[in-house]
């Protein structure tokens, strides 16, 4: 049974786009390998500024990947990220069913509630 998977990975902010795209790609393979599973929608945040040290590095190059797989191969998948010394850190989360919708708030003016406050 597929099953939706978002993975966040942390690449060393040393490497160049060509090598991560060429290590995405090796991991990906993996994946959809044998039809069992389907990659989806692959984002490039570039580099970031880390809340902490990761392996004494100060900045990482974030990639964002969706897909969807059956359980078997996430072993293997996971084994050669955690391998690679190019990864600085990685996390492989469960994808909700749905997307969730976004809640709209009722926006209220500052201005008018600091009136009404000055007139009370």
């Amino acid at each position: 049974m597929n099953r939706r998977y978002e993975t966040v990975y942390i690449f060393d902010s040393a490497l160049d786009e060509p090598a991560i795209n060429e290590k995405l790609t090796r991991f990906h393979t993996l994946l959809t390998k044998d039809g069992k599973g389907t990659l989806g929608t692959v984002s490039h945040w570039g580099k970031r500024t880390m809340a902490y040290k990761v392996k004494k590095k100060d900045t990482g190059y974030y990639v964002v990947a969706e897909f969807q797989a059956t359980g078997e191969v996430l072993p293997e998948y996971e084994r050669a990220v955690k391998l690679d010394e190019g990864v600085l850190r990685y996390m492989c989360v469960e994808a909700a069913k749905e997307q969730p919708k976004p809640v709209v708030a009722a926006a209220v003016a500052p201005e008018l509630e600091e009136l009404e406050e000055e007139e009370a």
